[in-house]
């Protein structure tokens, strides 16, 4: 089900100089704010929840998600390219399964780490808010690149709706409509943080046992989806 070529040229495509760049500046941009944060206001766990809740895992994550989930198929979509890795003997679950793969590692590299380290320089992971939200920044990594894998092999316009999914639905009617937080990643895996966080700095309106159900079944349904259409796409380029 993992194709070491296949997750080779994947890689490839999503660390290119330009790709690479792009995934940086939002990790970079966090340490500098952390940086500066810790520096004006010294250790606060409750600013360190702010600033890892509010930046980390609302906007970094998703963001890197969309970058690397339709970054590992949609490209080769669009330029005609992935005719010829349907041309060989491999079966297309592979495929998507070696093209996840990737996009979650890059994710998660990407998103937990810096979240790991910005928590440790914002409150030394008092109460446990470092550890939480980077556990947090993984999970959502891997439900997050299911998510737009799959967008990456339905659209040619990927991209677009993968920001406004992540930052109109989950950051702005995710924050105003209760109803929508119910169907948000963010909040599944702050489910996940709370569980680790120390105290009530860390709150989600999901219960861990939905959250956990609901990041499985997203997952799960998403890779499989983006397998049919890849089937589907081979169908076409045949006739």
């Amino acid at each position: 089900m993992y194709d070491p070529t296949v997750a080779r040229l994947t890689y490839r495509a999503l660390l290119g100089r330009r790709r690479a760049l792009i995934l940086g500046a939002l990790p970079l941009l966090l340490i500098v704010i952390s940086v500066a944060v810790r520096g004006l206001t010294g250790a606060d766990d409750q600013t360190a929840a702010d600033v890892l809740g509010g930046f980390a895992l609302a906007t970094m994550v998703p963001i890197i998600g969309v970058i690397a989930g339709t970054g590992a198929i949609g490209p080769e979509i669009d330029d005609g390219s992935v005719v010829y890795l349907l041309s060989k003997p491999l079966k297309r679950s592979t495929i998507i399964l070696t093209k996840l793969i990737v996009a979650v590692g890059v994710t998660m590299v990407f998103s937990a780490v810096p979240t790991l380290v910005a928590g440790l320089i914002l409150n030394g992971n008092g109460q446990q808010i470092a550890v939480a939200y980077t556990v947090a920044a993984l999970v959502s990594s891997i439900a997050y690149s299911a998510l737009f894998l799959l967008l990456g092999t339905v659209s040619r316009h990927a991209v677009v709706f993968g920001l406004v999914y992540a930052l109109v639905w989950e950051a702005l009617f995710g924050s105003l409509v209760p109803g929508a937080r119910t169907l948000s990643v963010q909040q599944w895996s702050l489910a996940v943080a709370h569980k680790l966080a120390g105290g009530d700095l860390v709150t989600s309106e999901v219960g861990l046992t939905t959250a956990t159900v609901l990041l499985v079944a997203v997952t799960v349904l998403a890779t499989w989806y983006a397998g049919q259409k890849l089937r589907t796409l081979k169908l076409a380029g045949e006739e």
